[in-house]
């Protein structure tokens, strides 16, 4: 196995690569088969676009956090790149300690917007966690528009809906991506802030897609040439 894919980080990788593309095909697969029942059985598979539409969610969300591990975020280095190595390093600090703060409060909206759906219990405070509402009102009995309930998943109605069956699938289900993306960005962002502090980068994002396909471009059309 190579250096790029050993250990717990590559096996990491893997499995949100594997995650990702299999959202990319389940997307495909569904929306081609409502095409064909459309216009070809003149019919409709009814739940197919509140399925991709859940599925092009996760695949943003895991996607964004992802994407923070390859660095892969487009990012305006012009300032960073005057810079000598020492306050390089302070303003890559500072940037990746505001991602931080931003991603801990998206985590705290998120867990909060999912729990009532869980029955469990959001936390208080507006800004920052200060224990838990207990008083919140559990909407475990909320369910989606249109994908139907599936049998693997008939115990959570003990669980979290007080044995009353789901017609269609709970939304505790779906939106369960969002406080686990939340997390997984966090995660990221405290990466790339050990990462800037032991030195082994200087800034978050290192990708630069359009000086990489002009060069591309020039090696091409010198070639040519």
């Amino acid at each position: 196995m190579s250096g790029s894919t050993a250990g717990p980080s590559g096996f990491i990788d893997q499995i949100e690569e594997t995650v990702i593309a299999v959202l990319l095909g389940l997307m495909t697969a569904v929306t081609f088969a409502n095409v064909i029942a459309r216009f070809v059985f003149n019919s409709n598979i009814l739940w197919a676009l509140e399925l991709t539409v859940f599925m092009f969610a996760w695949l943003v969300l895991l996607g964004a956090s992802y994407a923070v591990k390859k660095h892969a975020h487009l990012g305006v280095d012009a300032i960073l790149n005057m810079l000598s190595p020492a306050p390089r390093r302070v303003l890559a600090l500072i940037s990746v300690g505001c991602c931080l703060l931003f991603s801990l409060l998206m985590l705290k909206g998120a867990y909060d917007y999912w729990a009532v759906f869980a029955d469990l219990p959001p936390t208080s405070g507006r800004w920052f966690p200060t224990g838990f509402d207990l008083k919140a009102r559990s909407q475990s009995f909320y369910e989606v528009q249109d994908v139907p309930m599936v049998d693997m998943l008939r115990w959570l109605e003990g669980a979290i809906n007080y044995d009353e069956a789901y017609e269609k699938l709970p939304k505790v289900v779906p939106y369960i991506v969002l406080p686990i993306s939340m997390l997984l960005l966090v995660i990221r962002f405290v990466q790339a802030a050990l990462a800037i502090w032991r030195g082994e980068t200087d800034r978050i994002v290192a990708s630069h897609e359009v000086e990489d396909e002009l060069e591309e471009v020039r090696q091409q059309q010198g070639g040519q040439g």
